[in-house]
């Protein structure tokens, strides 16, 4: 959709007080459609940049920028490539896209041209969620001269890569990550009730016709999906697995480990058939609110956010971060989730080790009352913890 287009739909029904822009930006190539509170000429506040994940928009941030704002930040949430109302990215046929425009680099390039744009030269705090968070902790780990702080929720941040190490005079293959060592396709395919892994399932051809249509239907889907992975539904008890193996794979709810033969809306369908308490999401999501993804979703399809996995889930896709392998995150970072959010614990090791990976990690802070979609389930405790982890890391370099 084209910029143009962009200007004739109507303005997002947000809370007085947060603004929406498009900007324009011939580096990236996209028109970036921005949510922004607290902006001041004299661009004297500190920015705290939001990154949202999938199936969101920067709308998923309305609930936090105007307490954070408040607290004295500038705050600024966008449309990632690939989703809403920024346009200008890669919206080919499935087989025709150009993936490079997708690539984890690319991500933090635009995030890098976004802050330019916005006038400000450094990030106070670069805040991601669920694949947000992968943005955020790819932008903290390659430019540590730039962002700040990172905040990461609901997806925890597992490292760079790791090369193969002292095989010049070895005569043994080159190992592998843990993951390489066995078929979990083929393993999880293979268990008595037979599962997939939706983050492949997110990279079929399949997938966007599967979550788009039937196009009359919008809401039902994210509806469900919406309430699935929150607190309020009853089959969310969250754990840490103990290996990458289908049968603790297995242990994780359909929207994670997927039937076989099912595609994510059908999933989403046979958990809510028996869901009891689906008008508890009203509570955080009421429908005007819920409307405004499935028309934005409606309108755009799924594809452009699902490229995302598509480059996620082929390795030879992510080769252009082989370049900081073994490097950490440098700047102090906090881990956010709710309780009740398998999303901490899908990949079984990773959040143990982000004290590993993150130089300066100051901890993780577990929400109650919440599960994937933490900053709208639990908006004021989510704001309590930013500020105290800002307020905490300006104390400590100030002593």
């Amino acid at each position: 959709m084209s910029t143009s287009s962009i200007s004739a739909l109507p303005p997002l029904p947000l809370p007085s007080g947060i603004v929406e822009n498009q900007l324009n930006s011939n580096e990236a190539g996209l028109s970036f459609h921005t949510l922004e509170a607290g902006y001041t000429a004299d661009k004297t506040r500190p920015l705290i940049l939001l990154i949202h994940g999938f199936p969101e928009l920067a709308y998923s941030w309305r609930k936090i920028m105007l307490p954070l704002a408040n607290a004295g930040y500038y705050v600024v949430a966008v449309d990632q490539r690939g989703y809403g109302r920024t346009t200008g990215w890669d919206n080919s046929p499935f087989e025709k896209t150009d993936l490079s425009t997708f690539s984890p680099t690319t991500l933090v390039r635009d995030m890098v041209i976004l802050v330019h744009a916005l006038g400000y030269r450094r990030v106070k705090c670069i805040v991601g969620h669920d694949f947000g968070s992968v943005t955020a902790s790819l932008c903290a780990l390659t430019r540590p001269d730039f962002f700040d702080n990172v905040v990461t929720m609901s997806h925890p941040f597992k490292g760079s890569p790791i090369l193969p190490f002292d095989t010049a005079h070895s005569n043994e293959p080159e190992p592998t990550d843990g993951r390489g060592k066995q078929d979990i396709h083929r393993e999880l395919a293979s268990l008595p009730e037979p599962r997939k892994h939706y983050k492949w399932y997110y990279s079929t051809a399949q997938a966007n016709n599967d979550l788009w249509k039937p196009k009359e239907d919008p809401r039902s889907f994210l509806r469900g999906y919406f309430h699935l992975k929150s607190a309020d539904w009853q089959g969310n008890k969250p754990h840490p697995l103990k290996a990458w193996t289908a049968e603790e794979l297995a242990k994780m709810p359909y929207y994670y480990i997927m039937p076989l033969e099912s595609g994510m809306r059908e999933a989403v369908a046979k958990d809510m058939a028996s869901a009891k308490d689906v008008h508890k999401i009203s509570r955080w999501l009421p429908d005007n609110e819920l409307d405004v993804y499935a028309q934005e979703y409606a309108r755009t399809g799924y594809q452009g956010g699902l490229n995302w996995y598509r480059v996620q889930t082929d390795p030879r896709r992510m080769r252009d971060l082989q370049m900081f392998a073994g490097k950490r995150i440098e700047v102090p970072a906090l881990y956010i989730c709710g309780t009740k959010d398998w999303g901490t614990y899908q990949e079984p090791g990773v959040i143990e080790k982000m004290s590993e990976v993150c130089a300066q990690f100051k901890g993780v802070k577990m929400i109650d009352h919440a599960g994937h979609w933490v900053q709208q389930e639990q908006p004021e405790m989510v704001v309590n913890e930013i500020v105290d982890f800002l307020g905490e890391v300006a104390s400590h370099r100030h002593l």
